[in-house]
């Protein structure tokens, strides 16, 4: 597949694929493409910023409250969890427990505990665990 590159301030970005047939990364680069626009708005202390769902680890509900990890910051978001699950982002993401919506990208491993739990690390070194009830869809997203 070419790939061409054009910077030029006048023009609106735009991308155009020329494809014979749909294939996985058709759809990757489209949905990239989407996700892309969408933002959500985080605050955290006194900073409020707009956040791009690629970059998060993982939303986290806690206390009635839902929060995008990022690196080491988190940050509240507005959002409940069901509402994340709607969007057109949702590719990348998968529910992990009743809690956690999971970025896929950002998952570094997966260890067994010895309760026979599956535990997952990110890559920004915070740690949950799959529940037993999402645990066999997990597994066909990750491709296990």
């Amino acid at each position: 597949m070419k790939c061409f590159t054009y910077i030029d301030k006048e023009h609106d970005e735009e991308v155009l694929i020329y494809s014979k047939e749909r294939t996985t990364l058709v759809n990757e680069i489209e949905s990239l493409c989407n996700s892309s626009e969408i933002t959500i708005v985080g605050t955290n202390d006194n900073e409020i910023v707009k956040i791009n769902p690629i970059e998060v680890a993982c939303f986290i509900s806690e206390n009635n409250k839902v929060f995008a990890l990022i690196k080491d910051k988190k940050y509240q978001i507005k959002q409940r969890l069901y509402q994340l699950e709607e969007m057109d982002f949702n590719k990348y993401y998968v529910k992990i427990n009743q809690s956690c919506y999971a970025n896929i990208k950002n998952i570094k491993k997966f260890e067994s505990t010895i309760g026979g739990a599956l535990k997952v690390i990110f890559k920004n070194d915070y740690i949950d665990y799959i529940s037993r009830r999402e645990l066999k869809n997990v597994k066909e997203r990750m491709g296990l």
